[in-house]
């Protein structure tokens, strides 16, 4: 599990703050324990899309970059899952008035390894 915070404008917006933190793990590793047909999908182009849930609005987990990898809005986790934010993405376009002061890795857009494919 890798947990990240993006700064993208997408995830600025849709969160109404300075980033957005969420878990990276593998499909394999993640399972609905129910509620997953209450799961709604927006898509914006080019390729876009975030998964919501159909009752609430709340955000929900996602399997993207061709099914390769599924992210878990960190705010949906009730238990402390043992690791702590390992960097930032999409730091080019943060929000001015955010300063990061951390000390974690920030990378200017994708995380090596994590950009997105045809498949997606």
């Amino acid at each position: 599990m890798l947990l990240r915070h993006c700064h993208c404008s997408r995830c600025r917006k849709e969160g109404g703050a300075a980033f957005a933190t969420g878990a990276l793990v593998q499909p394999a590793q993640f399972h609905f324990a129910k509620g997953e047909e209450l799961v709604g999908l927006y898509e914006y182009p080019p390729d876009g899309r975030r998964a919501f849930c159909r009752v609430c609005g709340s955000k929900a987990p996602l399997v993207l970059l061709g099914g390769t990898i599924a992210l878990v809005p960190a705010g949906l986790l009730d238990d402390d899952p043992d690791v702590r934010p390992a960097l930032h993405m999409f730091v080019g376009p943060k929000a001015p008035w955010w300063e990061i002061e951390d000390g974690l890795p920030q990378f200017p857009e994708w995380v090596p390894g994590f950009e997105p494919t045809d498949a997606e």
